[in-house]
Formats: C-alpha cells, structure tokens, sequence
C-alpha cells in the first residue's frame, strides 16, 4: 500500500514503526524515524534516514540484516511483512532466471560468507545481475570483519532509501 509523507506522518506511533520496519529491519532506526516525525518533505525523510543509519551499533545492523532473505532465497531469518516480502522478491528478480550453476555458486558462497562473517551477505540487488551479485559478493568474502560490516552496513542503507521511496507515493 503506497501513502503520502503526510499520511505517513499522521500513523499512530505503532503504525509508523510497522511501516518504517519495512524499510529496514532495524527497531532502533524504525523507532528513531518515527520519533523524528513529522518530516516536511521527502528531502528531510531521507536526510534523516541517512543521519539515524550513521547512528546504529553493531546490533542493530545485524537486526536488519536478519530482516533480508539471503541473495536466491524468499525467507528471512525473521518474519517480514508481505510488502517487505515483495520488494525482496523484486530486488533479487533476475535470480530465479539465472543458470544453475550461477544459483548454485551464489548458494555455497553465501554459505561460506555467513560462517565467515556471522551474518548473511547484503547487497543493493536492485538492477544487478545475478552475475554481478556473485562477482560483489567474491571480492568482499576476503575483507575483515569489521571492513565487512561497514561495507554491508552502508548496503542495507542503500536499500533502505529504496524502500522509503517504494513506500512513499509522489
């Protein structure tokens, strides 16, 4: 269901928070976005976005993390709501056509990535091809942790913004 930034900012607290966890499954971002209502324009709701993303700890981006199915899977480590559903769906389309063998890679490197890291791999899927999700996600299995996380961290902000735009109607 798309709305306007003022319907937006009219919902109830609880209201706001379902709709802004569907943007990033971090409770702490949800809270604080809905806390920094209301916004007087698009500009300021992602300038906001950006600014309570600068702010989250290690937690709260492994929270969000949990919130996204792994790249060629449709089930999240924790329960998303419909919409959110669907945008995953729509973010990773080209992988329910890519070749086996491409499906599979992205399946064993995910695997090693996540007993690597301790968190699943995030990428901005969003016009990229199953290709070059598999490409992205060789190149930053050998960082360090800590790099990692900044990198998926800065990702999930990314899809974040996304999503905000996908919720909100011009």
């Amino acid at each position: 269901m798309l709305m306007t930034l003022d319907q937006l900012n009219r919902l109830s607290a609880e209201q706001a928070k379902g709709e802004f966890l569907k943007c990033c499954g971090s409770t702490a971002w949800a809270t604080k976005m809905c806390d920094a209502r209301p916004f007087a324009d698009n500009d300021s709701l992602s300038a906001e976005a950006d600014a309570v993303c600068e702010s989250l700890n290690e937690e709260d981006w492994l929270e969000a993390f949990r919130a996204h199915p792994k790249i060629g899977e449709t089930k999240a480590a924790t329960d998303q709501s419909q919409q959110a559903q669907g945008w995953s769906a729509q973010e990773q389309l080209g992988v329910e056509n890519a070749a086996r063998e491409t499906v599979d890679e992205l399946a064993q490197k995910n695997h090693d990535y996540e007993a690597r890291f301790g968190f699943i791999f995030i990428v901005c899927a969003t016009g990229k091809s199953p290709e070059e999700m598999l490409t992205i996600l060789k190149s930053r299995i050998g960082n360090d942790r800590h790099d990692e996380l900044l990198i998926a961290a800065e990702e999930q902000r990314k899809i974040t913004r996304l999503r905000l735009e996908k919720l909100l109607s011009q």
